[in-house]
């Protein structure tokens, strides 16, 4: 038995957004069940994101804390941003958070895990990349504002992260995903054998 997630839609019925906002919106579907009954889903449209695990020479990974104000808390995440333009190939967009995030470059990408953050209310789907052979970017610093402002940047082994995770003091969802994935690839086959940084992504498809 392949275990394996397969596209499927069901019926709609009818459809609203009864909220916009300036990057996502609120839909609400009435959907067709499969005794005939119709259920109302309300749930966010998201443009999709991308976050970067950015792995150092001596095996430490790339975090930033950051003020998440829906959950009340700092946060050490990954650096991740949204896919901000239809369409946009996901490795641009994660090249360029990674410079604007932390100023840094990386030579080597690959692709770690794609995700759906909260499937049950929310569309989001992340593909968190592996980037690798990091150096300082050029030029000038990306000016930051409002919660990127007070950001905090430091490098840590991921042995540490994991413990962090484990021990219920890391909540950040790709910071988690990324870090165990990663884990789990250096335990497995390597990480030459992770996909590469322009795999296809049906849940965000993108022009090469």
């Amino acid at each position: 038995m392949t275990i394996k997630d397969t596209p499927e839609e069901w019926r709609i019925t009818a459809t609203a957004t009864p909220f916009r906002g300036n990057k996502t919106s609120v839909r609400t579907d009435d959907v067709v069940m499969p005794d005939g009954s119709v259920a109302r889903r309300d749930y966010q449209v998201h443009p999709g994101s991308v976050a970067i695990l950015a792995l150092d020479e001596s095996d430490r990974v790339l975090v930033l804390r950051q003020y998440r104000h829906p959950v009340r808390q700092k946060l050490w995440e990954i650096p991740a941003g949204l896919l901000d333009i239809p369409g946009e190939n996901p490795l641009h967009a994660a090249q360029r958070e990674l410079y604007e995030e932390a100023h840094v470059k990386a030579e080597d990408w690959r692709v770690l895990a794609d995700v759906y953050t909260t499937p049950g209310g929310c569309d989001e789907s992340v593909r968190i990349f592996l980037a690798r052979d990091l150096s300082e970017a050029e030029g000038k610093r990306f000016d930051v504002s409002e919660e990127e402002a007070d950001m905090e940047q430091a490098r840590v082994p991921l042995p540490e992260l994991v413990r962090g995770v484990l021990a219920g003091e890391l909540h950040n969802n790709a910071l988690v995903v990324g870090a165990m994935s990663l884990t789990a690839a250096l335990a497995g086959d390597g990480l030459d054998a992770l996909r590469p940084a322009d795999a296809e992504w049906p849940a965000r498809p993108f022009e090469a």
